[in-house]
């Protein structure tokens, strides 16, 4: 049997983003960001169904200017997932995209200027019940801080994230959640868990530009896996230089090998090698590749030989174990023989027949 979660959350204020709740006892969200031109509504729109096809809870979209905050109310009409806007520095965009049925802001209260435009921007959020996102990024420091620290450190970035908390404190607003960002995984894990015991808000984790799909894909495991495992973390978002999709991908894989979250299949497979009989890695390719639209949660396992075969296979809800003949394993029980030619249609079949079965 798969050995009980044992990671203990870090107690935090609950937050809406839309109807999605972040924090609390709320399941770890995982998010992504369009990369498409945000005045191109189709392409826009056409991405973030993608986006919310494979499971996101949440996607932000950039608004550089008000045509962008235009183009971004056509977006909210056509997608039912809670959409984040990402602004930097103009609260007139703030205030437009407010009253345009945002479900959370990403703009840091200290960049937007006098003191009226900021509780201009806190007011609206505050009457529309949105949601504010601080997110420092050490590559975007305050200039002073930058020089007094010399460099980005943990405490700078800290330093950075509680100038803005303490402006929205001051304005009595304490819906908001915080992201410390660096490309340095160590850096960051140590930011988090500096700022993780100085306030109760949410905590939005990233390594931001973690790097192409290989590389980016470890560094966030390993940046957030040493964070959640912490007990850190309400909501995620892996950054990849690669199709927004494999950043949820990635990011349910993280949550699911922590059990922290299970959404879609989880497949176990074996590495391969001469043992096997059947070709493992092409079956999995090619298993995945037609799975990829089911969200509900499912362990199947595909192993090529009897070594780790049949104990793997009796531990999921599906197994395959390569053989003489090969053997399909329902809820830990043989099931029926499989030759090499049928091995991909009637994976899928049981799984989806599964599925079906589950909701009768």
């Amino acid at each position: 049997m798969i050995p009980e979660n044992s990671i203990v959350r870090r107690k935090s204020r609950q937050i809406m983003v839309g109807s999605v709740a972040v924090g609390g006892d709320a399941p770890i969200t995982v998010q992504s960001m369009t990369n498409t031109e945000t005045c191109d509504v189709d392409a826009t729109v056409a991405q973030i169904r993608r986006l919310e096809a494979v499971g996101a809870d949440i996607v932000r979209v950039s608004v550089p200017s008000l045509e962008a905050a235009e183009a971004f109310a056509r977006i909210r009409e056509q997608v039912e997932v809670p959409l984040v806007s990402d602004i930097h520095f103009d609260h007139k965009i703030a205030l437009k995209v407010l009253d345009l049925g945002v479900d959370c802001l990403r703009i840091n209260p200290g960049n937007i200027g006098k003191d009226e435009r900021v509780r201009a921007v806190v007011e609206s959020a505050r009457d529309h019940n949105v949601p504010i996102r601080i997110g420092v990024n050490a590559g975007s420091l305050e200039k002073e801080i930058q020089k007094r620290y010399g460099e980005p450190t943990p405490a700078a970035m800290v330093e950075s994230a509680m100038r803005h908390i303490d402006i929205l404190d001051r304005l009595d607003f304490q819906n908001f959640k915080v992201s410390l960002k660096a490309s340095d995984v160590f850096m960051t894990v140590a930011a988090y868990r500096e700022l993780a015991g100085q306030i109760e808000q949410p905590l939005h984790l990233g390594i931001t530009e973690a790097g192409g799909f290989r590389p980016g894909t470890v560094k966030s495991a390993i940046g957030l896996g040493m964070l959640l495992a912490d007990g850190i973390g309400d909501t995620i978002r892996v950054s990849l230089a690669a199709d927004p999709v494999e950043e949820i991908k990635v990011g349910f894989d993280i949550l699911k090998s922590l059990h922290l979250r299970s959404k879609g299949i989880n497949l176990i497979a074996c590495p391969s090698c001469s043992r096997q009989n059947f070709d493992v890695i092409a079956t999995v390719n090619e298993l995945e590749s037609r799975i990829e639209d089911i969200l509900e949660p499912m362990s199947v396992a595909v192993i090529g030989c009897v070594v780790n075969g049949p104990g793997e296979a009796r531990e999921a809800d599906l197994g395959l174990t390569g053989g003489q003949p090969n053997l399909l394993y329902i809820n830990g029980e043989p099931d029926g023989k499989l030759n090499n030619e049928e091995l991909v249609d009637r994976l899928e079949a049981q799984i989806r027949q599964q599925i079906e079965d589950r909701k009768k």
